[in-house]
């Protein structure tokens, strides 16, 4: 059953030319991380050792971002075709059809975000490391997803709360060139935590938090995060 709910949501995303795009999102970001940087450093001298955790911090977060939209999408579409009211009639328990797609949107996003770190080669993080920072930063797509749908009735309204909401990656980036508690007005942007891993790991130290408080805590935030953009999209579509 699962395998097919799978096939038919795959089937759905390749229909739509916006939604295919963005399955090839990591594709084209690792790709950018392998190729373009270096050939722009080799054309035009320009070093980009110093902003590895920048760069990296940009192609890892767009990632989540584009499969919470994806996600996100497809569900409105679903809600445009009454199949969230008619699923009630069926053997499948809402929460087990929601749960079910989030989190398969959340495991492609794992693999994808894998995918980007690993190809682009951008700041050489070992497997080791990549495997985590993908699993923190990949809980940011169902949040997106369910975002969209909580503001958002159509995909025309979609698309603004998608445009509004994506706008929030500009805080990591910013927390980037703070230190010390400054950084922590940042904290509230989903993407901080695994911006600030990464930014840990690249440069070594010398943060106002360890690699291991902030992963760990942006764990726990970002899982908070998840099972309250959940409750209040259940509140808002009234299933």
């Amino acid at each position: 059953m699962y395998g097919n709910f799978l096939k038919s949501e795959v089937k759905k995303w390749s229909r739509d030319s916006m939604m295919g795009f963005m399955l090839i999102y990591p594709i084209i970001f690792g790709l950018l991380g392998r190729y373009f940087l270096p050939w722009i450093s080799d054309k035009y001298g320009f070093n980009f050792i110093p902003f590895n955790d920048l760069i990296l911090v940009i192609l890892v977060l767009i990632v989540p971002i584009s499969y919470g939209t994806l996600i996100g999408f497809s569900i409105l579409e679903d809600r445009d075709d009454n199949v969230l009211t008619n699923i009630k009639v069926t053997p499948l328990s809402m929460h087990q059809f929601l749960s079910f797609r989030l989190i398969a949107v959340y495991l492609i996003c794992v693999v994808a975000t894998i995918f980007v770190i690993w190809f682009s080669k951008v700041g050489d993080i070992s497997i080791k490391d990549i495997i985590p920072i993908s699993l923190l930063a990949s809980l940011e797509a169902p949040i997106s997803g369910l975002l969209i749908n909580c503001f958002a009735k159509n995909k025309i309204e979609g698309f603004a709360v998608m445009k509004a909401g994506g706008s929030i990656i500009i805080f990591p980036i910013i927390a980037l060139f703070f230190g010390g508690t400054k950084e922590m007005f940042f904290s509230f942007a989903p993407g901080f935590w695994s911006a600030k891993v990464i930014s840990s790991i690249i440069k070594g130290g010398g943060l106002y938090l360890s690699y291991n408080q902030y992963y760990f805590i942006g764990l726990v935030y970002m899982v908070i995060l998840n099972i309250l953009s959940y409750l209040l999209f259940l509140k808002k579509i009234r299933v």
